[in-house]
C-alpha cells in the first residue's frame, strides 16, 4: 500500500465561477487560477501522483502552458488516476479537509462526497471530504484544501501467473519446478547464519 499528500490553496476572485470538488457553487465570488481553481480537484490530484512518486500537478500541467488555461480540473485528475493504473496501483480511501470561511460546505458536503467519488470511480463511503474555517489565520479571503490518499495494489489474480522466483544456493531449479507442478519435495535444511542457542 501506498499513501499521497496533497495541499493547495487559491485566493477569492470576483467575476469567475466557484468550483469545488467538480461541482460549480451559488457564490459572489470564484478562485483565481490559471485552470478553473478547483482547489480540492488540484489537492486530490497532487496526492495521487505524490502516491507513485510521479511529480505533481504542476509537472504535468505547467501553469504557464495557455492549454490549461480556465481548463476543467477533472482533466488533471483522470490523468493521475492513469498514472496510478499505470503503477498497478487503485485506490482505497481519499481523506480530505477544505478551509474556508465561506460558502459554508456542511449543507453541500454529500453533494461533493458523491462528485468526488464519481470523478475516481468510488464509492462515496470511500470518499472523506471535511470543512474547517481558517479562524485567527487571516485567510478569509483564500481557500485551501488538503487530501490524503490510500493505494493499494491492483488485483491481478484474473490475469496469468507470471513465473518469478527466486533460486538461492539451496534450491535447484528442478526443485522450484516440481514445486510449481505442486509436486512434494523434501526441502533441505538450513544452516542458521548464527548460534540460535546463544544470542547475547
Amino acid at each position: 500500500m501506498r499513501i499521497g499528500y496533497g495541499w493547495d490553496s487559491h485566493a477569492f476572485k470576483s467575476g469567475v465561477p466557484l468550483k469545488i470538488g467538480g461541482l460549480t457553487l451559488d457564490h459572489p465570488e470564484g478562485l483565481a487560477g490559471h485552470s478553473d481553481g478547483d482547489v480540492l480537484l488540484h489537492a486530490i490530484t497532487d496526492a495521487l501522483l505524490g502516491a507513485v512518486a510521479a511529480g505533481d500537478i504542476g509537472s504535468f500541467f505547467p501553469p504557464g502552458d495557455p492549454r490549461w488555461k480556465n481548463a476543467n480540473s477533472a482533466i488533471f485528475l483522470a490523468t493521475a488516476l492513469e498514472e496510478i493504473r499505470h503503477a498497478g496501483y487503485t485506490i482505497a480511501n481519499v481523506d480530505t479537509t477544505l478551509v474556508l470561511a465561506a460558502p459554508k460546505i456542511g449543507p453541500i458536503a454529500e453533494k461533493l462526497r458523491e462528485s468526488v467519488a464519481t470523478l475516481l470511480h468510488l464509492e462515496p463511503r470511500d470518499v472523506s471530504i471535511k470543512a474547517k474555517t481558517p479562524e485567527g489565520l487571516d485567510q478569509d479571503h483564500v481557500a485551501i484544501a488538503h487530501a490524503v490518499v490510500l493505494l493499494e495494489k491492483l488485483d491481478r489474480s484474473d490475469q496469468p501467473a507470471q513465473m518469478a522466483v527466486a533460486v538461492d544456493s539451496q534450491a535447484s531449479i528442478e526443485e522450484v519446478v516440481r514445486n510449481l507442478l505442486g509436486e512434494s519435495t523434501a526441502q533441505p535444511a538450513r544452516k542458521p547464519a548464527f548460534d540460535t542457542e546463544d544470542i547475547t
